[in-house]
This record gives structure tokens, sequence and C-alpha cells, in this order.
């Protein structure tokens, strides 16, 4: 069946009445309608600059190069203190210092021989040396010193017991000396037979010249090796010594 070509045809309406105002009214006035604001337009001067960006760390967490940047710079600030103290003080004038006065030495008194025993005096008259002599030796023997450690000589005659032990001969006499456990009592005259002791008592009970008593002295000084006590008269005993006691 053949297509017909229809052309469009455009219809007018019909018009209608048209709204007419009432006598007495305002017609009203179209409100404008909003459109799109404009972007808002910076205002001119120095532009602000941006807050800076805090970072925080836990203490416990410090970097290592902040540690050791923290441990070299307090070395490097004790020395500048310590240059800045150097630096104050040779800029300060120093005191003069007052010259030293010298003080004099007194001279050195002369050592006293120590090889040498000790001396101590017992006053006594010749006929009261062998009664000191004996007391010496009790005293020595109370305070601690061995038997063996005394020898009695005698100047003048011979000590009692001396005289008893001799009569059973020399032998047995000196056989005593010998043994050294005993005190052993002897005349002056015998000390070349003598050994040394560490205390040897004298007693000056005889009345002979001086000249003998000096010789007799120095010899048992030399028997003695840490003390020697002289029982006799101190004028004597002094002048055999050659000096005092």
């Amino acid at each position: 069946m053949p297509l017909i070509h229809q052309e469009s045809q455009i219809h007018e309406s019909a018009q209608g009445p048209r709204a007419t105002p009432a006598a007495g009214r305002t017609a009203p006035t179209p409100r404008p309608v909003p459109g799109p604001r404009p972007a808002a337009v910076p205002r001119p001067g120095p532009a602000r600059p941006a807050p800076p960006i805090q970072r925080t760390q836990p203490p416990g967490n410090r970097s290592q190069a902040s540690v050791a940047e923290n441990r070299s710079a307090k070395p490097a600030a004790a020395r500048v203190a310590a240059s800045a103290a150097a630096a104050t003080a040779a800029a300060a004038p120093s005191a003069p210092v007052p010259a030293a006065t010298p003080v004099p030495v007194p001279a050195a008194a002369p050592a006293a021989d120590s090889s040498q025993a000790q001396i101590q005096l017992i006053p006594a008259p010749a006929n009261g040396a062998l009664d000191a002599a004996g007391e010496a030796v009790d005293l020595l023997l109370d305070s601690g010193r061995a038997p063996g450690e005394v020898l009695v000589l005698t100047t003048g005659e011979q000590h009692p017991w001396a005289a008893h032990e001799l009569t059973f001969g020399e032998a047995s006499y000196w056989a005593q000396h010998d043994a050294g456990d005993d005190v052993f009592y002897a005349d002056v005259s015998t000390l070349e037979r003598a050994v040394t002791r560490p205390v040897v008592i004298v007693a000056v009970n005889d009345t002979g010249p001086a000249d003998v008593l000096a010789r007799t002295l120095p010899a048992a000084r030399d028997r003695a090796g840490v003390l020697m006590i002289v029982c006799g008269d101190p004028e004597r005993v002094n002048s055999g010594l050659g000096a005092g006691v």
C-alpha cells in the first residue's frame, strides 16, 4: 500500500481570554532571581608565611645524630669556658711575690757512735761497789734479761763466786763462761778471754791509780754489746773514761 506523504501542520491554538487585573489593584513587580555569586577577590598585601610543621618524637626514640650533637656540644662549651678563664687570668695583673727571707740553719750536731754501748754510772765507794753490782744484776734479771747476757768485772778483789769456782780449776771455771747460760764473774785483768755480752757491769772496787782505770774501762766497754754499767766513785770513773758520764 503506497505511503502518502503528509505535511505536518501547525495548528494555531485558540487564544483564551487574558487575565485582566482587577480595578484598584497593582500588578506585582517581578522579583529578580539570584544568580551565582562571583569568586572572592584576594586582598592586596604581603603573603602570610605558612606556620612551621612541628614533628613530635617520643623521648626514648631520639635520633643518634641529635644525641651525638649534644655530646659534642658539651666538650666544646667546656673548652670555650676554660679558654676564657685562662685569658682572664693572664690579663689580670699578678701581685708581687715578696722575696723569701733566708732562715739560718743551725749546724748539725755530730752523730753519736751507734757502735759503742751506752754507759750508766751507779755512784758507790770502793768497798760498796760489789754490792752495787749485785743489785744491778738483780734489776737486770727482773727486767727480763737472760742470765747468760750479763758479764760482771771487778777491778780489785775477786767476786766471791769467781773465787769459789776457781778453786775447781781454771778449766772448769772458763767452761762455765763458754757455756753462756749464767751470769759470769771475772777479773778485769782476764778480759781478753771474755767474749762480748749485751750487758757488762764493772765494779770499781780498787783504789789504784787512775791510769790503770783509764785502760780497763774502754776495754770493758768494747765487750758490752748494748750497755755498760759502772759502779764506783764518779770522779774516778769520769777520769778513767776521759769525759763526763
